[in-house]
């Protein structure tokens, strides 16, 4: 007989709501007190400031109310699990509206408090099942919230990288649900039970074709931190390097990822 399908994860809207609020409040106060000097400074991404960045930030959660100002579509055509590697394809798109975005507003901390001013309005009434047609497919608004939350832990710790003593702090909800959409993406992408992906204490998952484990210590396993793992998933940092540098531990034929990686870009 086949192995039973999973259950997919489930996320309590509460939760991920207040998450999502609470993070970009954390970056909205750290960009707040940067001086012209730090905006200007370069990121890792593709030639964008550090202001290029922070623009962007209020593009990904602005399009949680922009989408429920428009219309409803009719039904899904998108699964959460589907949604990191759904990204690559607006990725140009991105740029180039992000580019626009902050080169139109000047004061960030205005941009940043209409931003978060229309989000907290419109999540206040509207229903977690209610669907949102994206850039990248339609979603339920609660699932897509999650889709938020990887949005903004992945530029929370792109800033940091980009300004040295930023320090945003993450909220741990945030972190956990991003960690864990990305970890589950991979056990969609590579189907299986031979290795198990450790990341402590957030999210474990089984995937890879091979002889399935099932009980003792697994064969193949992969362990290491959530902001390792999340820099591997989305591209930040390579899977060598992550070996060169002990950010990870690997053991089993079956336990390098590299090929699998980045899960989006």
């Amino acid at each position: 007989m086949p192995p039973a399908k999973k259950r997919a994860r489930t996320y309590d809207p509460v939760k991920i709501r207040t998450a999502v609020l609470a993070q970009f409040g954390h970056v909205r106060q750290a960009v707040r007190g940067l001086t012209a000097e730090q905006l200007a400074l370069p990121t890792r991404l593709d030639a964008w400031t550090v202001r290029d960045l922070a623009a962007h930030v209020t593009m990904a959660v602005e399009t949680v109310s922009r989408n429920l100002d428009r219309d409803e579509p009719r039904k899904a055509g998108l699964t959460l699990l589907d949604w990191p590697s759904a990204t690559a394809a607006r990725a140009g798109d991105i740029a180039d509206d992000t580019r626009e975005l902050a080169a139109a507003h000047p004061d960030l901390d205005a941009l940043y408090a209409d931003t978060e001013e229309r989000l907290t309005e419109r999540l206040a009434t509207a229903p977690g099942d209610r669907l949102l047609d994206t850039r990248t497919g339609v979603l339920s608004l609660a699932d897509y919230l999650v889709t938020r939350t990887v949005e903004l832990v992945v530029h929370t710790d792109d800033l940091n990288a980009a300004v040295p003593g930023l320090d945003i702090p993450y909220e741990r909800q945030a972190l956990a649900a991003c960690t864990r959409l990305l970890a589950d993406a991979l056990a969609v992408k590579a189907p299986g039970g031979s290795t198990e992906v450790r990341v402590p204490p957030y999210a474990v998952v089984q995937c890879v074709e091979g002889p399935r484990h099932t009980r003792g210590t697994p064969p193949n396993v992969v362990e290491t931190d959530p902001l390792t793992w999340i820099r591997l998933a989305t591209g930040r940092l390579t899977w060598q390097d992550a070996l060169a540098e002990a950010k990870v531990s690997a053991s089993g034929e079956r336990a390098d990822l590299s090929g699998l990686l980045p899960l989006m870009g």
